[in-house]
């Protein structure tokens, strides 16, 4: 970096193009609305030549919600390559506090879903989008707090590096560090919770497309790759997310079959987990920390161990909703009590001030962590009238959010005077 970002921010503010924004755009596209006629609209405007750096981002993101990734992340390559500060609605006319999010250019699941959790705050949201071999604005966006919202992928990679080298110097508080945020692939959490007592989590290998294909052909065993590794096992491309080609294999065959559909080179594998209860079904938890604490975000039930909340049916269930809802009123009490050593545990090995975890717990009462991640989604989208008990579970993980915010910028400021 040629310059220094120990310097405070100054008055020149770098330019900062307003957007429509993730949380209003998602929640539209969640909810049924047609957002083909808005991309039409922002099309127009980019041909006239009348749309901002805004519009192009908003655009990117609508691309994508049609389900049009390549698309839309070529239009978003396009916008970043000439502007890289964006500002979010906020609720507020006069904001309190101003947060500087900083982001990596990857789809729109890999950054934290950060307007959700501010968007009735009342604090004003700035993301810069770090690039490799763009330097960072000097001087830097005037901001009180800033946190790091890139995913611990490889497409994070070189913007997570800059930003890391950039974290001791930074002139205010920066949550959720880069370089604890690299702690949270697959392959390396497993790593970094080992030995917990009350918690398991299976080790996750990074194997490629030729390994697996040796497997396949009796070349090799899996135990050649990981002592733990034994039919039957998960596999997933690395890198994806919400399920997209997770599979169980059974055996070689399958393999063969998982391959013969699939085109990636590198896979993530893990010994699979039969976590059923008694009544056949599978309970899948997510849980946010916020700022140490670990708050309820919902609970899914299926007949399927491949479960996450869009394909539990919790919307067709009455009965589902109904043990969703008393997970909710009682995890403080129940389910947060049970695990308290080890979520205390693997709430401090992590380190992060935000992040979530997809859960369930195991045949012997133990903790099975699925996955810890800074980007999933915690949002307020759902039906009230549906799910009247979510609502109050949502504003106060928003809340905590906020209030964490204040207080690390309150701190920095009695330090400073």
């Amino acid at each position: 970096m040629q310059h220094d970002v120990h310097e405070r921010t100054a008055n020149t503010e770098p330019l900062c193009a307003d957007r429509i924004g993730f949380a209003k755009l998602t929640t539209m596209a969640f909810g049924g609305t047609d957002l083909r006629p808005l991309r039409d609209e922002l099309i127009s405007k980019i041909a006239d030549g009348t749309a901002g750096a805004g519009d192009g981002l908003d655009l990117s993101l609508i691309t994508q919600l049609l389900g049009d990734r390549q698309r839309g992340m070529a239009v978003q390559a396009e916008v970043l390559a000439f502007h890289q500060l964006f500002r979010s609605p906020c609720s507020a006319a006069k904001p309190k506090l101003r947060v500087l999010a900083l982001a990596a250019a990857i789809d729109m699941g890999g950054n934290t879903p950060i307007e959700f959790l501010l968007e009735e705050s009342g604090i004003e949201l700035l993301t810069l989008y770090v690039i490799a071999g763009k330097e960072l604005p000097a001087p830097l966006p005037d901001h009180d707090v800033a946190i790091v919202i890139a995913s611990d992928s490889e497409e994070c990679r070189d913007a997570l590096d800059i930003m890391d080298r950039a974290a001791a110097r930074w002139p205010r508080p920066m949550l959720n560090p880069p370089r604890l945020v690299c702690n949270l692939d697959r392959d390396k959490l497993h790593q970094l919770l080992r030995g917990i007592e009350g918690l398991d989590i299976p080790a996750t290998e990074c194997v490629t497309r030729a390994q697996l294909s040796e497997i396949a052909q009796s070349s090799i065993l899996f135990a050649d790759i990981a002592a733990e590794l034994e039919f039957p096992i998960i596999v997933r491309p690395r890198g994806s997310h919400a399920g997209v080609g997770l599979a169980k294999v059974d055996d070689r065959a399958a393999i063969a079959r998982y391959l013969a559909e699939r085109p990636e080179q590198e896979y993530f594998v893990s010994r699979f987990v039969d976590y059923a209860d008694d009544d056949g079904f599978f309970r899948k938890y997510r849980i946010v920390v916020v700022d140490g604490r670990p708050y309820a975000c919902h609970m899914a039930i299926a007949d399927r161990w491949d479960i996450w909340y869009l394909n539990a049916g919790m919307a067709f269930s009455e009965s589902k909703r109904r043990e969703e809802e008393d997970f909710m009123r009682s995890f403080d009490s129940a389910f947060a009590v049970r695990h308290r050593g080890a979520l205390a545990a693997m709430i401090d090995r992590v380190g992060l001030d935000y992040f979530t975890i997809d859960c369930a717990e195991n045949k012997r009462g133990e903790l099975l962590i699925f996955e810890a991640d800074n980007t999933a989604v915690v949002h307020n989208m759902d039906s009230p009238e549906m799910f009247p008990y979510k609502p109050p579970q949502m504003r106060a993980i928003f809340e905590a959010f906020a209030a964490m915010l204040y207080r690390r910028a309150r701190q920095d400021r009695e330090h400073a005077a």
